[in-house]
């Protein structure tokens, strides 16, 4: 069985600042790479948050069809909204336990609605810790923020 695996980052010069967002897409056949495509982009004036929503919304939204997908992310913004947080701020009409608006609500929106056509499992690993598809999707993230800098 093949596994399909996007490891996302995001990155930004100044927060906020121009920023960018990368993904490695891997499909893994026994630990095998059989198959690699790369994805990034990037604004002129953002956030690091912003951005790694948005590596995790990409790596969904490419998807042509629904696909069992391990999302791999440094974030744990990203991991703890998607896997907790997400569950309350709809309950509650998109505001915080605080009555606060969720920030990025546009951007969790748009997560939430490309994970629901896919089986998605979230992992969290350390940033910049010597994984190497990690470090690769950081690369991705600085050259989608190059054009901006």
């Amino acid at each position: 069985m093949v596994d399909l695996i996007a490891h996302t980052d995001g990155a930004c010069s100044g927060n906020p600042g121009p920023g960018g967002w990368g993904v490695l897409m891997q499909a893994k056949d026994g630990g095998t790479v059989v198959k690699e495509r790369t994805l990034s982009g990037g604004e002129p004036a953002t956030t690091n948050n912003r951005m790694e929503l948005m590596a995790a919304i990409m790596a969904l939204e490419t998807l042509e069809r629904a696909s069992k997908i391990t999302i791999v992310t440094d974030s744990a913004y990203v991991k703890n909204g998607v896997t907790g947080w997400i569950h309350g701020w709809k309950r509650n009409g998109w505001r915080t336990a605080n009555k606060k608006p969720v920030k990025n609500v546009e951007l969790w929106q748009r997560l939430d609605e490309a994970a629901k056509r896919h089986d998605v499992e979230w992992r969290w690993i350390k940033g910049h810790a010597g994984h190497e598809e990690n470090e690769r999707a950081d690369e991705l993230a600085r050259e989608g923020m190059a054009p901006f800098k």
